[in-house]
């Protein structure tokens, strides 16, 4: 009889897996509204299923729906004070919503998010995630507030001692918040030498660019472009020498291979490398040239302003 019911259940208890499952999937493909409305259905009959609650937050969260990710993020925490993912998830939904309201809403928010974060470290000491929340939480708070920059330190060697990387990447935005550009750079760098992951070399070629410094970001993207082989780094070499009017014919060089190698992958349309490459053109006085690839991009994209925009630049060439 006992064996006949785990029969019988068992494939119910599949099935159930199996939505959550897909609705996973649905998340890790950015389907969030698909994500949202089988979860929503899935919870009328399962109201108590933790899992499925959660997966119900994140996708109201990549939606920026703050304040259902919040409710539901709530309620976990209600369901398990112990469970350090809950309360970093409510302090996260929290956070971004204090981002989108007026600074008084915002000021009666801020004990909650950070007793949120605070709880979750406690609960998990190798909670890396809360770690850079409490980090970024520190340098974007006001001192009277109780911003601090020893306190963003605090956590950023936390995550040195569970990952190189992470810490050295943490003390690298510490410093480049607080305007210390030397110590930015100098962790940034030991991120690579640790790591060496893309994230890393991003990072460092986002804060090249920042300070100005475009011809350092590019040798940095050269570098990463040798380790990782990745094509989208060159449409990312073209636009900085587009921006910045620098290495022109290397700009063209790159662009040019990232529209020969384009796939879905490399993330950016094809329409904006044929942009840059107008730019470039511009820049080289080439009017004709200029022109072909602002007519490539606009028959690819013809609503979007900034083709419009530089066609018109074009013109008074």
């Amino acid at each position: 009889m006992r064996k006949f019911i785990y029969i019988l259940l068992f494939p119910l208890v599949s099935f159930g897996q199996t939505q959550l499952d897909n609705c996973e999937d649905l998340i890790k493909r950015k389907q969030f509204d698909k994500a949202e409305l089988q979860l929503t259905i899935y919870l009328e009959k399962h109201p108590e299923n933790l899992k499925a609650m959660e997966l119900l937050g994140d996708a109201y969260g990549h939606q920026k729906k703050w304040d259902e990710a919040i409710d539901i993020y709530k309620s976990l925490v209600d369901t398990n004070q112990k469970n350090a993912e809950y309360h970093y998830k409510y302090g996260g939904a929290m956070g971004m919503k204090a981002l989108s309201v007026s600074k008084l809403t915002a000021l009666g928010m801020i004990g909650d998010i950070e007793d949120s974060f605070l709880t979750a470290a406690k609960l998990d000491p190798k909670h890396v995630n809360v770690r850079w929340a409490l980090v970024e939480y520190y340098m974007k708070l006001p001192a009277v507030l109780g911003g601090s920059k020893n306190k963003a330190l605090k956590y950023a060697y936390q995550l040195e001692q569970l990952s190189k990387v992470d810490g050295y990447l943490a003390k690298g935005y510490i410093f480049e918040t607080d305007e210390e550009p030397e110590l930015a750079e100098k962790y940034y760098k030991l991120a690579i030498n640790v790591g060496g992951t893309m994230w890393c070399y991003d990072k460092l070629t986002t804060f090249y660019q920042k300070q100005k410094q475009p011809e350092k970001a590019l040798a940095n993207l050269e570098v990463a472009k040798e380790k990782h082989k990745r094509n989208a780094l060159d449409y990312e070499m073209g636009k900085i020498a587009a921006e910045y009017n620098i290495e022109l014919q290397k700009g063209v060089q790159c662009l040019q291979t990232y529209l020969k190698n384009y796939s879905d992958e490399d993330g950016v349309p094809k329409a904006w490398a044929h942009y840059r490459l107008s730019q470039i053109y511009a820049l080289k006085k080439n009017k004709k040239a200029a022109l072909k690839y602002i007519d490539l991009a606009l028959a690819e994209s013809p609503k979007t302003k900034h083709f419009k925009d530089e066609k018109q630049r074009i013109m008074k060439l």
